[in-house]
């Protein structure tokens, strides 16, 4: 069995803490990230507080799971990372990935997925995780693409984002059997 599944030469994954709220509560409340989410409206410190004491850390309970992102080096959270719309009975899950601006392009966001994958196939034994990403975002068609993900499908004029509609790649990611 794997030493650790949350932890790799740069960063670890953990679980959400009380002193994450102000971290989420960024994220969330970033109007750029809205684009790539079904978000339209920010959030408040309360209920983002709610949203973290009701979480019971388990992924068959919450039917997702949230983890942090945390750089090893100096123990400072650069981001999040999940599994939603968690199906048991099917076996899969959609990914989603976050990283404050300072940290993206160093290499963070596919340490992160690739933790993440191992623990969802090897551990969970998930059977498939998925991602919608818009086909202009170059660098998470990258990251994905890394991870051993593939477009299986488009969805044409999926979001819209400053007054343009824009074109999903589906991508999914199997386990290896």
């Amino acid at each position: 069995m794997k030493h650790s599944y949350f932890i790799s030469d740069r960063i670890r994954l953990r679980a959400m803490e009380p002193e994450d709220l102000e971290l989420i509560y960024e994220m969330e409340n970033d109007p750029q990230q809205w684009d790539i989410s079904n978000f339209t409206v920010p959030y408040s410190r309360y209920v983002m507080k709610q949203y973290l004491e009701s979480s019971q850390c388990d992924m068959f309970a919450d039917k997702q799971l949230r983890m942090i992102i945390v750089r090893l080096e100096d123990g400072m959270p650069i981001g999040t990372i999940d599994i939603t719309d968690f199906a048991p009975m099917h076996s899969r899950g959609e990914v989603g990935i976050v990283l404050r601006k300072e940290f993206r392009g160093s290499g963070y966001a596919k340490e992160a997925l690739t933790l993440l994958c191992d623990y969802a196939f090897d551990f969970l034994r998930l059977r498939q995780l998925i991602v919608h990403v818009a086909t202009d975002n170059e660098a998470s068609m990258r990251l994905f693409t890394s991870c051993g993900f593939v477009q299986c499908g488009l969805l044409k004029d999926w979001l819209f984002v400053e007054g343009c509609f824009k074109d999903v790649a589906l991508m999914q990611c199997l386990r290896a059997d």
